[in-house]
């Protein structure tokens, strides 16, 4: 690596980690860590099979960053689909299809939100799949439509 790459990797791993402990900060000024917590604890799929008020504030709380951009412009998280698998090693998981609302649905970073909320909840050892309702794609214009597609490194399905 040059010097100049390795001098603005640097910067990009110095801004990064100035941007999650601002978001890390905003979601707990704005949410009680301890429900946080409670809510981090429950298992998604007995959620999902008891259709349980807590799981849209569940998958909320397993959010990253991604999170406090939701937060602070009246987003948030549909569950516009799910499914319980059969996994090869004989466990369940969830497929989830994702929509979003609130100020979201006009958002011109709505890509990089997706991918953030897409590679979040994968992070969870319950969940397997999380793709976005195509509705989605109606919000977008053409150019941003073909952006998201091509390279927002998210899938979207039929609900």
């Amino acid at each position: 690596m040059e010097d100049g790459d390795e001098l603005a990797e640097a910067y990009r791993l110095q801004v990064e980690a100035i941007m999650e402990k601002e978001a890390e900060k905003r979601v707990l000024e704005a949410n009680d860590p301890a429900e946080l917590d409670r809510l981090r604890s429950l298992s998604l799929l007995e959620l999902v099979e008891s259709d349980h008020t807590d799981l849209i504030p569940a998958l909320m709380s397993r959010l990253g960053p991604v999170r406090a951009a939701l937060d602070g412009h009246g987003g948030g998280l549909i569950l516009a689909k799910s499914e319980i698998e059969k996994l090869h090693t004989g466990t369940d998981a969830l497929s989830l299809v994702i929509d979003l609302d609130g100020a979201c649905v006009s958002c011109g970073a709505a890509p990089g939100t997706l991918k953030g909320i897409q590679d979040d909840l994968l992070m969870d050892d319950e969940v397997v799949a999380v793709r976005f309702s195509s509705k989605m794609l109606e919000w977008f214009d053409d150019l941003q439509r073909e952006f998201v597609l091509k390279h927002g490194g998210v899938s979207f399905v039929e609900v």
